[in-house]
C-alpha cells in the first residue's frame, strides 16, 4: 500500500494492465436505499455492491445509530463481495468518500493492509472517461478473515475524554449545538476541537494535498505523534477525517459511538457553543 488514496488514472491502468484488485461499491444516502439500483445502472467494471447499513454497521442502540458491526457479519459480507487478504481493495462512493472512509476503515482495522479509496468516487470516475459496467455483479467469493487485531486504534465511551485532541467531524452548527437534525440532544463531547469534513476536500470533491491537510489538523493539535480521536454523529463520517488525517501522516483512533452513542446515558456531559 503506498497510501490510503489512488486517483482515477493509477486505478485505470491497473485494470487495464489485469492486476488483481477487488473494487467495492459503497454508495450510500441516509434513508434511502436505492444504492443498490444505482449500482445496477452503472458502476466501475466488476465492482461489488457492499450496503453500510446491512454490511459495515450493526442495528442502532446504545452503541449509536452506526456501530461497528459483528465481526463475523462483516467478514461475510467482504467474502460475498470478493475480498482477499493477498489482493489490494479499491472502494468508491458518490458521497465526497464518507461511506468508503467507513468501509476502508473497517477492512484496516479488522488486518486488511492494502485498502485504498478511489479520491474523487464515482464522479471522478465519470468526468474522465471511465469505463461503466451495468447489471449485477457476482464475484468469486473472497477469503477475507478478520484478524482479531486491532489495525487500526479505537477509543470507547470511558476513554474518550482522557483524549488528548479529539476531532469532531460535524458541520460546525450541529457541533455547536445551534441545531440538531438526526440526535435527539444537541451539542458536542466536552473538550472537543471542530474540523467538519468539507474542509478536508477541494472544488472538485478531491482530498487536498498532504500538506494542506498537516496544517488544517495542525491548527486543532493533531499532530504525529500526538494523541489524537476523531467522531461525529453515528461513527461513519468520522472516518472521512481518519482517511484525511492518515494522508496528512497521523495515526488517530475513532470513536465508534459517537455522538449518538455518547447521549444514550444523560449522565455524560454535553458542551455547546
Amino acid at each position: 500500500m503506498t497510501g490510503p488514496l489512488i486517483d482515477t488514472a493509477e486505478l485505470r491502468d491497473l485494470l487495464a494492465a489485469q492486476q488483481p484488485v477487488t473494487l467495492l461499491d459503497v454508495r450510500y444516502r441516509m434513508g434511502s436505499s436505492t444504492g443498490p439500483q444505482e449500482h445496477a445502472e452503472a458502476h466501475l467494471p466488476g465492482a461489488a455492491y457492499v450496503d453500510l447499513d446491512a454490511d459495515l454497521a450493526a442495528p442502532a442502540g446504545e452503541g449509536g445509530r452506526h456501530p461497528l458491526p459483528d465481526p463475523g457479519v462483516f467478514a461475510e459480507a467482504m467474502c460475498r463481495a470478493g475480498v482477499r487478504l493477498d489482493r489490494p481493495v479499491v472502494v468508491y462512493d458518490d458521497w465526497a468518500a464518507h461511506a468508503a472512509g467507513r468501509a476502508w476503515w473497517l477492512l484496516r482495522f479488522h488486518g486488511h493492509s492494502d485498502v485504498r479509496v478511489l479520491d474523487g468516487g464515482l464522479a471522478a470516475w465519470r468526468d474522465e472517461g471511465g469505463e461503466l459496467g451495468r447489471g449485477p455483479v457476482h464475484p468469486q467469493p473472497g477469503d477475507f478473515a478478520c484478524s482479531g487485531r486491532q489495525g487500526m486504534p479505537v477509543v470507547d465511551a470511558e476513554t474518550v475524554l482522557d483524549v488528548t485532541v479529539l476531532v469532531d467531524a460535524r458541520a460546525a452548527e450541529r457541533f455547536r449545538g445551534d441545531v440538531e437534525p438526526v440526535d435527539p440532544v444537541a451539542g458536542h463531547i466536552p473538550g472537543a476541537v471542530n474540523v467538519p469534513t468539507s474542509r478536508n476536500l477541494t472544488a472538485d470533491g478531491r482530498f487536498r494535498s498532504p500538506e494542506e491537510l498537516r496544517a488544517t489538523y495542525a491548527d486543532v493539535g493533531a499532530v504525529d505523534g500526538a494523541d489524537v480521536a476523531a467522531y461525529c454523529g453515528s461513527g461513519v463520517t468520522a472516518t472521512h477525517d481518519l482517511l484525511a488525517l492518515e494522508v496528512a501522516g497521523v495515526r488517530a483512533a475513532l470513536y465508534p459511538g459517537s455522538w449518538s452513542g455518547w447521549i444514550t446515558d444523560p449522565t455524560r456531559p454535553v458542551a455547546t457553543g
